[in-house]
């Protein structure tokens, strides 16, 4: 029991060390120096792509037999997935920098107020073992001003220490910046997370993706410590089906939801107001070969919201269920699901304002798929991930102009007083 102890107290202080390095380096970061070091870190990336492709494939041996086909999926690396990180990194590299002063005005008595967003300071950011997310996520924070500290899924730690030391840091440096502004938690024991979260002096602002029982815990750790989170933990978009929908139009947008199956955003629970309806609903999934459960298939054994995509070994499924109208399809799609995305599908353009003016999720749509709940799709942006709280702050697709506070500068001349 003491080893422990001690282990994961020198764990919090390996991860405190490197929250520190990193605000010291804050100080070297400008907007022309991250832009600088985006531009090499493209270059290192081609230049260092078999040793990139290397660590990964010894990443990749070591997991084999302990993780599933999918979770093997995400941590693997190729020639196109790499084309495709340096893609992300071009898009964040050509964002404008964020305008820091958003507007201005002068009091009665003289005194000149701006309202302007400033860097939070240093982020800390867990994500699954997906080596690409260590890429998107710390050029994203670095673009916002932001320095960052990572900790990836153990599976992943050899991939992303060596795109950390080998491209990120490295491309800092050539920029004349501190490559100390990107951290990382270097080692796979699971309290190197519960660090992360623990250490609002250190890092304020921690950005969790992954599982949802796992990333729900380190939200609730979080809170105890006083460190505010940007969780994208629960997805799974919801598809209405009313009554005035036309089954062409319907069928077109069940297809486009299912484009992928294990993403956040893509049909996990469709509501219909008609057999019919559903049949429709039913008919693409089996033509795609899915699993249907509840109306028109197999019997539901999840809760009705339960995200499909969050389970490995039946990430093919899609729960169908029947409604008695519009109001009890806003209940469901309110209460019982995350509150990611809801579609409605009709032809009644009022039924579709109600629809809208009722979801309380992050993004509701008419006649168009949830699979467009996405930071880039949207908002030209590259996100860090969908943040599903229901309380006043960043919501929905959260981007690098999301990762600032707001300060107020006042001037004056010395003879204002209250």
């Amino acid at each position: 029991m003491e080893n422990t102890v001690v282990s994961a107290a020198s764990i919090f202080g390996l991860v405190e060390r490197e929250a520190l390095a990193a605000r010291l380096a804050l100080a070297t970061l400008t907007d022309e120096r991250v832009d600088l070091a985006l531009a090499r870190a493209l270059d290192l990336l081609a230049e260092r792509r078999a040793e990139i492709l290397a660590a990964n494939e010894l990443d990749l041996a070591a997991a084999e037999g302990r993780l599933d086909a999918g979770a093997l999926d995400r941590l693997r690396l190729d020639d196109g997935r790499l084309e495709t990180v340096a893609a992300g990194i071009r898009a964040t590299a050509a964002l404008a920098p964020i305008g820091r002063e958003l507007h201005s005005w002068r009091l009665a008595n003289g005194l000149e107020v701006s309202e302007r967003l400033i860097p939070v300071g240093v982020v800390g950011a867990n994500f699954e073992a997906r080596p690409s997310v260590a890429v998107d996520v710390a050029t994203q924070v670095l673009k916002s001003g932001n320095a960052v500290v990572l900790r990836t899924g153990a599976a992943a730690l050899g991939t992303v220490t060596v795109l950390v030391d080998r491209v990120l840091r490295p491309a800092l440096e050539d920029a004349r910046a501190d490559g100390a502004a990107v951290g990382l938690v270097r080692t796979a024991e699971h309290a190197g997370a519960e660090a992360l979260v623990s250490l609002p002096g250190a890092l304020p602002l921690v950005i969790l993706r992954g599982s949802g029982a796992s990333t729900a815990a380190l939200a609730r750790t979080a809170a105890a410590h006083g460190v505010r989170t940007l969780a994208h933990a629960e997805g799974g978009g919801v598809l209405y089906a009313h009554e005035g929908a036309a089954p062409e139009r319907l069928a077109h947008v069940v297809r486009a939801s299912l484009d992928r199956l294990g993403v956040c955003n893509r049909l996990n629970l469709a509501l219909a107001d008609s057999p019919e309806l559903a049949a429709v609903v039913v008919g693409i999934c089996r033509e795609l070969g899915l699993e249907v459960r509840g109306e028109g298939g197999l019997p539901l054994d999840r809760p009705l919201g339960h995200e499909w995509a969050s389970e490995p070994e039946r990430v093919a499924t899609v729960t169908v269920a029947l409604v008695g109208g519009l109001e009890e399809a806003l209940r469901i799609a309110n209460d019982e699901t995350s509150g990611l995305a809801a579609v409605i599908v009709t032809e009644d353009a009022a039924a579709a304002r109600r629809f809208l003016d009722g979801y309380r999720g992050t993004a509701a749509l008419w006649n168009a798929t949830t699979r467009f709940t996405d930071g880039f799709e949207l908002l030209g942006t590259p996100e860090t991930g969908i943040n599903v709280d229901r309380f006043p702050g960043p919501r929905g697709p959260v981007t690098y102009r999301d990762l600032c506070l707001r300060q107020y500068r006042i001037i004056g001349d010395g003879s204002q007083q209250r």
